[in-house]
């Protein structure tokens, strides 16, 4: 089963005695785990129904023990082992896997990392168990799951203030959320999220911020370009070098990309390149601005100016006079 699919499970009573659910994005894995403390038991039947392990710390026999006990005044208990990938003898859990107790719904969480599917082992626990691989999103899923996860709420976001959004906090769906909820408890439902927003409750500049700088650089703004990169230099919090430079690459390489494009229509560029299609004007403006020749040129100063952020050929120029040298030179 998908995350929605475990979580309806839970919902409509439909369950199962062994959920694993595993993978790098502990975003889901955490919802999952949330739903299983909040959703299943009535906090009456909690105290004496509810346990919670984590695998650094807790034995295999008392774990086991404790699975294969009967509830208290209720139809199921719960346990949940979190963080099982700590586990030393994890394995050992097979003995209860083959023969799990019926009323106790058991969840397995396992981050960081899937398990290896080649064992045994592995492959007995996903053949007992509803299982749901959480692996991390590439950064142009981002959007979407903003779109959706923010219309699960009852509220829209603006093209560019999503984009905002993605520039700045990458593919952590949990920084993402954090960030968002400090938004939507100071707005109404229904209302459309803008970079004014953004930049009231978040916090992130509307006019100075890797996103702008991109705009910025694909239109050949020197006056627009250098008040962004002397604001991120005075204010490096705003825009710390490791962060700008890996955005500038990405936007570079999809400008890249784009003068490999058979197809222009606006709809497959915006499929190709993995933008929304509001973006796509961005892109032909810049792929104008920059023949492929000089974009490659780009690159090859972005990964040098990289370099030298991290001490190869420099021995003493901050990261904010290594941007302006940077976007200098890329300008120019």
């Amino acid at each position: 089963m998908n995350y929605s699919e475990i979580i309806q499970n839970i919902r409509s009573k439909s369950y199962h005695p062994v959920y694993f659910v595993y993978g790098e994005e502990s975003y889901y894995i955490d919802r999952i785990a949330e739903e299983f403390e909040k959703g299943i038991l009535e906090e009456a039947q909690k105290e004496f129904n509810l346990s919670i392990f984590y695998g650094g710390e807790v034995a295999i026999d008392l774990l086991i023990t404790s699975l294969r006990r009967f509830p208290m005044a209720a139809e199921h208990q719960v346990v949940i082992l979190k963080e099982a990938q700590r586990m030393i003898n994890f394995e050992k859990l097979s003995v209860y896997l083959e023969n799990p107790q019926p009323s106790t719904l058991f969840l397995i969480c396992y981050k960081a990392k899937s398990p290896d599917k080649r064992k045994t082992f592995t492959k007995l626990l996903l053949d007992k168990s509803i299982h749901c691989d959480s692996p991390k999103l590439y950064e142009n899923q981002i959007p979407a799951w903003i779109n959706n996860y923010l219309g699960e709420k009852e509220f829209q976001i603006k093209p560019a203030a999503c984009a905002l959004l993605t520039e700045y906090l990458g593919n952590d769906l949990m920084k993402i959320t954090n960030e968002l909820g400090k938004l939507i408890i100071n707005i109404e439902k229904g209302s459309t999220i803008t970079e004014e927003l953004i930049e009231k409750y978040i916090g992130i500049s509307r006019d100075y911020n890797v996103f702008e700088l991109h705009n910025a650089l694909g239109a050949r703004d020197h006056n627009k370009a250098f008040r962004i990169v002397n604001y991120f230099s005075a204010n490096p919090k705003a825009g710390p070098f490791v962060l700008t430079i890996g955005a500038m690459y990405a936007y570079f390489s999809k400008i890249f990309n784009f003068h490999h494009l058979q197809d222009r229509s606006p709809r497959s560029i915006a499929q190709k390149l993995g933008v929304n299609p509001y973006f796509v004007k961005d892109y032909e403006r810049g792929a104008a601005n920059y023949p492929l020749e000089k974009t490659k040129e780009v690159m090859r100063l972005l990964s040098q100016y990289d370099l030298k952020s991290k001490g190869v050929n420099n021995a003493s120029v901050n990261d904010g006079e290594l941007l302006k040298e940077m976007v200098y030179k890329i300008l120019n």
